[in-house]
């Protein structure tokens, strides 16, 4: 299964979405100062993580809509620890349009 995640810094404005077949390890390699692009902006604190199905390309779709500006400002609104997002039906229009593929 892949998974799309995002995390956000705890002291920075920054938000990273990422893809990945394991949300824990690549978190605590992200929180640890493993991975250089996201090294600067440590702590960090996971707001959203998503399982597709065994599709990468799919999940490579999914995973540029939350890089995009649109994706970025739904992680901000509607993270989960916000909102309590709990269903597919609570995800943007343009991730429910890929799903449907």
């Amino acid at each position: 299964m892949y998974y799309i995640y995002a995390i956000q810094s705890l002291e920075r404005n920054y938000i990273y979405v990422g893809l990945t077949l394991n949300v824990i390890d690549r978190y605590h390699r992200h929180q640890k100062g493993y991975e250089k692009t996201t090294s600067p902006y440590r702590p960090y604190k996971l707001i959203f993580s998503m399982e597709v199905v065994e599709n990468r390309a799919l999940a490579r779709e999914i995973e540029k809509y939350f890089k995009s500006a649109s994706g970025k400002r739904w992680l901000k609104k509607n993270s989960p620890e916000v909102t309590g997002l709990s269903t597919l039906q609570d995800l943007p229009w343009k991730v429910l349009e890929l799903l449907k593929m």
